[in-house]
Formats: C-alpha cells, sequence, structure tokens
C-alpha cells in the first residue's frame, strides 16, 4: 500500500471539502485573475466571489469545491504531495464553472446558486463568452504543469469534456422524445448521459490527482472508475432534488426539471413500473408540459409510482460501487477514509 500513513479519526465532508478548497483557492484566483478583465468578472460572478459590480462577496455562495477536492485527494490517495494536483483541481474546478455557465443558458434556468444566473445577469452571449474562456484558461494552465505528467492530465481532461458534451448532448435531445413507446429513453440510454454528463468530470478530478501524482494507469483508470460511479450517484441525488428539492438549498425555483420536461431518473423509473399510478402519470406527461398545479400532481404521482425510492436506490448502488472500486485499489489509509466520507457526504442529502 504506497504511502500508507497512520490512522486518525476520520474528519466531516464538509472539513475534507474546505481543507481542499483552501488549498487550492489561491491557484483559482490566479487562474480567474489571468482572464480578461471582463470575462474575469463574470467567472468570479460565477464563482460566487463577488457580485455583478464586481464588488467582492465574501458571503457568496461558491459551491462546494467537490472536484477540486476530488482531484486533490486522488494524488493523497497515490501518496503524492498535495500541492501536485493543485493544477488539476483548478483545471476541473475551471471546467466545472464552464459547463454551469452553458448549461444555465441551455436550459434556460434563470438562478444559480440563488442568485440571477450569468445569462440574466450579463447577457447570453456574455455569458457564453466567459465560459469559452474558463474552458481556455482550464487547459491552458493544466497544460503548463511542470513535470513530466502534463499531457497525460490534459488528454485525460479533453477525454473527458468529449465525454461531458456527449452526454449534455444527450441529455438536450431526450427533451423532444417521447415518454413512451418505440422512442421513449431507456434505462442503460439514461445512464449512458448521466455518466456523461456528471461522472466523467468527477471521474477525471480524481484520475488527475492520481495523474500528476505518478500513479501508475490501472490505479488512474480505478479512481475515474470510482468517481464515474459516484457521478452517477450525484445525478440521481440531483434528480430527486429537481422534483423534490427545497429551492432554498438547491437555489433553483421547485419543480424546474418537470416543467422543462427533462427525462430524469425518477420519472423514467416512475413510468416504468406499470401500476396505476405510473398509467396516469405517462397520460399526464404526454399531454402537454405541467403548469404549477399539474407539476404538483405529476411529482405526487411520481413518487406514489415509486420513482423517488428506485432513484435512491439507484444512488445508494452507484456509491456502493465507488467504494468497492476504492477498496480495491492501494490507497493511502487516511486519504482512502476521507474519500469514503465524502462520496457518502454528497449522496446523503436526501437519503
Amino acid at each position: 500500500m504506497p504511502g500508507t500513513v497512520e490512522d486518525v479519526d476520520a474528519p466531516s465532508a464538509s472539513d475534507v471539502l474546505r481543507r481542499c478548497r483552501e488549498l487550492v483557492r489561491p491557484a483559482l484566483v490566479d487562474a480567474v485573475g489571468r482572464l480578461h478583465p471582463w470575462t474575469g468578472e463574470m467567472a468570479a460572478y460565477a464563482l460566487g466571489w463577488s457580485d455583478t459590480a464586481g464588488t467582492l462577496e465574501p458571503g457568496g455562495s461558491e459551491g462546494k469545491g467537490v472536484r477540486q477536492a476530488l482531484a486533490v485527494l486522488g494524488a493523497e490517495a497515490v501518496g503524492a504531495d498535495a500541492a501536485c494536483a493543485v493544477p488539476g483541481a483548478v483545471a476541473v474546478e475551471l471546467v466545472h464553472t464552464f459547463s454551469l455557465l452553458h448549461d444555465d443558458v441551455m436550459d434556460a434556468d434563470a438562478l444559480r446558486r440563488r442568485r440571477p444566473a450569468v445569462w440574466k445577469a450579463y447577457g447570453t452571449g456574455p455569458a457564453v463568452l466567459a465560459g469559452d474562456a474558463l474552458l481556455a484558461r482550464a487547459v491552458t494552465g493544466l497544460a503548463g504543469t511542470p513535470g513530466d505528467h502534463a499531457a497525460a492530465a490534459v488528454r485525460r481532461l479533453c477525454d473527458a469534456l468529449n465525454d461531458l458534451v456527449a452526454g449534455q448532448a444527450e441529455d438536450l435531445r431526450f427533451e423532444h422524445r417521447p415518454w413512451d413507446g418505440p422512442g421513449a429513453v431507456g434505462p442503460e440510454e439514461y445512464r449512458s448521459m448521466a455518466e456523461g454528463k456528471t461522472g466523467a468530470l468527477l471521474g477525471c478530478a480524481l484520475a488527475l490527482g492520481a495523474v500528476l501524482g505518478g500513479a501508475p494507469e490501472p490505479t488512474v483508470a480505478a479512481l475515474d472508475r470510482a468517481g464515474r460511479h459516484l457521478g452517477l450517484a450525484f445525478q440521481a441525488v440531483d434528480d430527486i432534488l429537481g422534483i423534490w428539492g427545497d429551492p432554498a438549498t438547491t437555489g433553483k425555483p421547485v419543480h424546474a426539471d418537470l416543467h422543462r420536461g427533462k427525462k430524469t431518473h425518477p420519472v423514467l423509473a416512475a413510468l416504468a413500473g406499470g401500476s396505476r399510478a405510473a398509467r396516469e402519470l405517462g397520460t399526464l406527461l404526454a399531454s402537454s408540459r405541467p403548469t404549477d398545479a399539474a407539476a404538483e400532481r405529476v411529482a405526487s404521482l411520481v413518487e406514489e409510482a415509486g420513482g423517488r425510492a428506485a432513484t435512491r436506490g439507484e444512488a445508494r448502488r452507484h456509491l456502493d460501487a465507488a467504494r468497492y472500486a476504492l477498496r480495491a485499489t492501494p490507497l493511502t489509509r487516511t486519504a482512502a477514509r476521507e474519500l469514503d466520507v465524502l462520496f457518502a457526504g454528497l449522496a446523503d442529502r436526501v437519503m
């Protein structure tokens, strides 16, 4: 077991996230500071650091920093110093922010983290441009990483980007497919979409830390696999929150996914049940996209038909698979425990 460290009391998931954010923050600030002043201002707003006037907001919501934490823990898990993972952590955080800016435009989501999304605050064109700037800075910064692992790290990031784009493309296409019949979205199609849209970058983040830490390919691949399973669990939880989540917590309007006709796991699982509630649900969904009143009924039918419970089960299965991938890989004891705590904390939001 490489670099095994002594047992210590495992910190909470929030402790792990905070430690990693504090480590990565200076380099992330530096990366955003290298952008054009206007795109940099929008990036700082997107990251929760400032308002639209560029004034710092100490209490702003900057997100959990999950992906940067995974990169840091990926390096520590293979016995490397956490500092070597910082360029990878910055890259995945910038890519994640880029994806959120573009997603909000594509989905017409007006809110992000309880305040106007970048496209609502600055305009659609500027938001797209800011996302492009973040993506370019992510790749440029990672390519300039000192040492022998920069090329492999960039290749892994680009592979994840291709998967992310493919997953987002499928997610958008699913909205125009029927709820039942020959053209309906099947469970394997849904999982493939979710792995690309959410799992690819989480897997990449964990693997990047290992790549930059000089780990062998089998270890890198195992960490990527663990992160992808975590992503599928994470997406299942997000699907639950997209229907039943509290807007004060999610930062988005209630029933946002239902209003858009998104094919999410709870709805697809409910429709597959064949119960009376599932049949009524199918009829209601086929008629039109739900109004506010109809969305309440849809959410009730999805739960009655077992969609919520099935999605909790999906999250648990993938969380177990992610943990198994970690246990089957030689990792440092402390980092492995912190990863396990972090994985459980991310999936336990609605368990």
